[in-house]
């Protein structure tokens, strides 16, 4: 398998008749899904998402995929098509518009629904196309047809894109449900008649690589939500994702069975579902859902209530829940049943909210203790079923981290791809496809760019380092008046410490370590304030390390006299 190198250069002009594929996300890691396909001068992207910050970036809301390499080329890009609704595939939509709005958004009908009122948010109207699976669409030299695979979302796809140069087919997010609650399976018949036809390259989700054998179908987790309906003595409080279509229909249907009314809680959840529910997607049986005032009249044990905040997100409905910060006030027999996955990372989060909502008397299904979650995508016996079916020339495993990445190009090897012909790439690597033969060429610049409020690409890694040496390490100022004949302190300098461990004494010893600074410097002859503020705050920093094995921020404030 050819692995990147870190001493990749800048890939050279792509050959004339070439195709050339550059994820800026969804590459060693999982989330902000991004590829951007290059032919006959022309670009399609294929998805544009976010990815979750993890604790080492505090402050960050999401994070962007890198738009750098195709900002002088934005005038070049035929279309976007987004493989399905969930955030890390369109999240980033409102991002590339605010940088060309006219770029024609390609899409399934609940896909473009979701997109349409997250870009309302933004004040954007989008340029959208609709697509059903079997449409065939050209997008300047890319010939795109839409292929129905089933995921943890409805109405998602799979894109086979035809090019003079060959053709790729890329299955976005996948599983292979044989029983699918809305039985739309994923299309095996076109994935074999592209074989056929023959597949040039094979772009395939990975998240599931590792994971031996098959997916559990969705209808299997009927019995256990079925049976919280049943059997829990007051309310039942379900969270899930705010997009999560198939489940919060078993949901509902479990809860209509044992006389539950059910409410939506949470902007983003009455949002989807009221989205999901026009359009169809969701079946509601009349008089089911109810308003929370409607909710009140009720007794406890004819109320089911679903909810965001599955991965413990602070902000979302649960949380608050568990820290008595909401209007419904979880108490004893109360059931709470979390649909949904742990997301590597989430852990700490998720059990923080399990044990606070335990904390007031709520029993909890999860996961770990009942059949309550299935994934979304395809595990490694499935994977393997489909590289035999398409029996692809070159394969790029895509949506995952390193390990799953690696997991997965090992599965095609096993099915007889040739290792040479697996490209396990990272974001920002280019991988070209010429004469039938994939490989790396070079590399563009794909680092993480952080949405910080309504700052977009302010925040760096220098400046979240910072936050982590504030929140971990504390702040010191130091105010010295110096004379500016003498080069020596006025008077006693001024320390300001915060999140420091500090008392009046503390700062004592640091003086004369100031003045001795000052005085070399005058020494030398440099009486710059901007120079001096350095070496006061190299002085001060060095003593505190040594002194209490701190590294707290210096800010160093020079004061003329």
């Amino acid at each position: 398998m050819s692995h990147p190198h870190p001493e990749l250069k800048a890939a050279p002009p792509l050959p004339a008749g070439g195709l050339r594929v550059v994820a800026l996300g969804g590459l060693g890691e999982i989330g902000r899904n991004m590829t951007v396909f290059e032919h006959a001068g022309k670009l399609l992207i294929v998805d544009c998402g976010v990815l979750f910050p993890e604790e080492t970036q505090p402050g960050v809301d999401v994070i962007l995929p890198d738009f750098t390499s195709i900002r002088d080329r934005l005038d070049d890009i035929v279309g976007i098509v987004l493989t399905h609704g969930h955030e890390d595939h369109i999240g980033g939509v409102p991002y590339l518009l605010r940088e060309r709005s006219d770029i024609p958004v390609v899409g399934s009908k609940l896909t473009l629904a979701f997109l349409e009122a997250k870009l309302k948010e933004h004040g954007i109207r989008p340029r959208t196309v609709r697509v059903r699976e079997g449409d065939r669409r050209g997008f300047g030299p890319f010939d795109c047809e839409f292929v129905a695979v089933n995921h943890s979302i409805p109405d998602s796809l799979a894109v086979a894109i035809r090019t003079g140069a060959g053709m790729v087919l890329h299955t976005g997010d996948f599983k292979m449900d044989q029983f699918p609650l809305d039985d739309r399976i994923t299309d095996l018949r076109a994935f074999a008649r592209l074989g056929e036809e023959g597949v040039d390259l094979f772009l395939t989700d990975s998240t599931n690589a590792e994971v031996p054998g098959f997916t559990t179908s969705e209808r299997e987790l009927n019995p256990a939500i079925e049976q919280v309906m049943r059997t829990a003595p007051r309310r039942v409080i379900v969270s899930s994702f705010a997009s999560h279509v198939h489940r919060i229909q078993q949901v509902l249907d479990a809860a209509h069975q044992h006389g539950r009314k059910v409410a939506f809680v949470g902007r983003s959840m009455v949002r989807n579902m009221g989205i999901a529910r026009d359009l169809g997607y969701l079946k509601v049986p009349s008089g089911l859902v109810v308003g929370m005032k409607e909710l009140e009249q009720l007794p406890d044990h004819k109320i089911a209530l679903v909810c965001t905040g599955s991965q413990g997100e602070p902000m979302a409905a649960l949380s608050r829940m568990a820290n008595r910060d909401h209007v419904i006030r979880i108490g004893k027999g109360d059931t709470v049943l979390l649909a949904s996955s742990l997301i590597p990372g989430n852990e700490n989060a998720i059990y923080r909210v399990i044990n606070g909502l335990t904390r007031w008397g709520a029993n909890i299904v999860h996961k770990g203790n009942a059949k309550v979650h299935v994934s979304g995508h395809a595990s490694a016996g499935e994977l393997v079923y489909c590289y035999n079916i398409v029996k692809p020339r070159n394969v790029m495993p895509v949506h995952g981290e390193w390990r799953h990445l690696r997991a997965n190009g090992d599965l095609a090897v096993r099915t007889g791809v040739d290792p040479d012909r697996v490209v396990i790439a990272e974001d920002g690597v280019v991988v070209d496809l010429v004469d039938g033969r994939a490989s790396i060429t070079g590399k563009v610049p794909a680092g993480n760019v952080y949405v910080d409020g309504m700052t977009v690409g302010g925040a760096t890694e220098a400046s979240l380092k910072d936050r982590v040496t504030l929140a971990e390490e504390g702040v010191v100022t130091v105010v010295a008046i110096v004379d500016a004949d003498t080069g020596a302190l006025a008077e006693a300098p001024d320390f300001l410490a915060r999140g420091f461990v500090h008392d009046d004494t503390t700062f004592e010893p640091v003086v004369p370590v100031i003045e001795k600074t000052l005085a070399k410097a005058a020494e030398e002859g440099v009486g710059d304030a901007h120079q001096l503020e350095q070496l006061i705050a190299r002085a001060v920093a060095n003593w505190a390390f040594r002194t209490y094995r701190r590294k707290p921020l210096i800010i160093p404030v020079i004061i003329d006299a």
